[in-house]
């Protein structure tokens, strides 16, 4: 590693660096957060896109929220992480992967840490090269994955790089060619990322320096990431892979129990979804369609139910919310896409909807925050007798697959351009 370069200039610090690459940063004045929640890894605090916020508005002016900000960004589908008024995510600069991190008052970089990461998605006539996974914030670093499975741990204040890891190259991962995108999943000590392989499908690294804890298990990997549940007082780690969803020891990687789940191109991309009564729904597109399985363990065993499995239910890349027994999500692949409420214990579905495109949600202080794939954002009532748009407006273009991030009533969103802040307080 080349050493560092550190200059002074007045009031802020630049740190120059190349470290694999070329990295720069930039430490300026930390920003106010805003009144809320911190949105630290996918999904926010819980991993359900769930959000502990109030005050939002119950509608907006015609032209949509009120902006912020908004600077242009490179291309990516990465989400933004943010923790204590900053956010980080990653975009790509020429061959490069670009972790970089914002002042959220200003949308200002702060830091960026770049390094080649050279990749074509086996669809890039519509789908950029990435990179698709957020950075998660864990402890003092910001973790992030690339396209081609390379993970870097970097120093949350300054980007200097302090561990990483090949997935592919080292323990032979699943070489996916529309992109790696799992999220890390921080446990104890320890992050625990989905490769594929034989004997390494899951491996846990430890969070301070990257060695490896554990590795186990035999699977073809897929784009989902893995979700830590409770089986009746069992800690388990709940993946969705190409073939199966199964779940494991998140101590030792020793597989629990497994349930058929193929999927056709192993392009399973959404993330699991546990809900009370032990449910747990899995859905994917290509033809597959969602299930929901019921888990119950006793004496470390655990039995599974299959309750029901519809193909019709067709989840691709979007996010599903599960509210009072009722599962929330964008449905449809390559053809119509509806908005719907299907019920948890039996697959009815409650209501469908055709008046968005594909679609990333979150749910917060009563309300659905929608934002589809061709640059529509929408404030949204659902349950499971109606589904109400209170307000919609456009704001973003090009492939929006990006999911929005909320903190307290900021909402920060992105496209292959662009990124920009809102407040969608009263």
């Amino acid at each position: 590693m080349r050493p560092w370069k550190i200059t002074l200039i007045l009031s802020s610090i630049v740190l120059l660096a190349e470290p694999r690459g070329a990295s720069t940063n930039k430490i300026v004045a930390k920003a106010k957060p805003a009144a809320g929640e911190d949105w630290p890894v996918w999904g926010g605090k819980n991993r359900n896109f769930i959000v502990n916020a109030s005050g939002l508005a119950d509608s907006w002016p015609a032209a949509g929220p009120k902006k912020l900000w908004s600077r242009p960004l490179g291309d990516g589908y990465s989400a933004i992480a943010e923790e204590g008024g900053i956010l980080y995510t990653a975009f790509r600069r020429g061959s490069k992967d670009v972790v970089t991190t914002l002042d959220a008052a200003t949308g200002k970089t702060r830091w960026e840490y770049e390094y080649e990461n050279p990749f074509t998605n086996a669809f890039s006539e519509k789908v950029g090269p990435g990179p698709y996974a957020m950075p998660q914030v864990i402890g003092d670093r910001v973790v992030t994955a690339s396209s081609t499975g390379k993970i870097h741990s970097l120093d949350k204040n300054t980007g200097r790089p302090v561990w990483s890891h090949d997935l592919y190259g080292e323990f032979g991962g699943t070489n996916l060619e529309y992109g790696y995108s799992c999220h890390g999943l921080p446990y104890k000590d320890t992050l625990i990322y989905l490769s594929g392989g034989r004997g390494t499908g899951a491996v846990a690294f430890r969070q301070k320096d990257g060695a490896v804890v554990w590795k186990a298990l035999e699977f073809t990997n897929s784009h989902s990431s893995p979700l830590l549940i409770n089986v009746d007082g069992q800690p388990q780690v709940v993946a969705l892979a190409a073939n199966t969803v199964f779940g494991f020891n998140p101590d030792n990687g020793a597989l629990l129990w497994t349930h058929e789940h193929q999927t056709n191109y192993g392009l399973a991309v959404s993330t699991p979804v546990w809900a009370p009564g032990n449910l747990l729904f899995v859905a994917s597109a290509y033809g597959t369609g969602a299930r929901v399985l019921q888990l119950n363990q006793s004496g470390g065993k655990t039995t599974v139910k299959e309750l029901w499995y519809d193909r019709h239910l067709q989840l691709h890349i979007g996010t599903a919310i599960q509210r009072d027994g009722y599962v929330y999500f964008s449905r449809g692949y390559d053809g119509p896409v509806f908005m719907n409420a299907v019920e948890l214990k039996t697959g009815k579905v409650a209501w469908q909807d055709r008046g968005f495109a594909k679609a990333q949600l979150l749910y917060a202080d009563g309300k659905f925050i929608l934002a589809d794939q061709d640059g529509t954002l929408a404030l949204c009532k659902a349950s499971p007798e109606k589904f109400e748009v209170l307000s919609k407006a456009s704001v973003l273009q090009s492939i929006a697959w990006t999911p929005p991030t909320l903190v307290g009533t900021h909402l920060y969103v992105r496209d292959r351009k662009t990124i920009e802040a809102f407040d969608l307080g009263r």
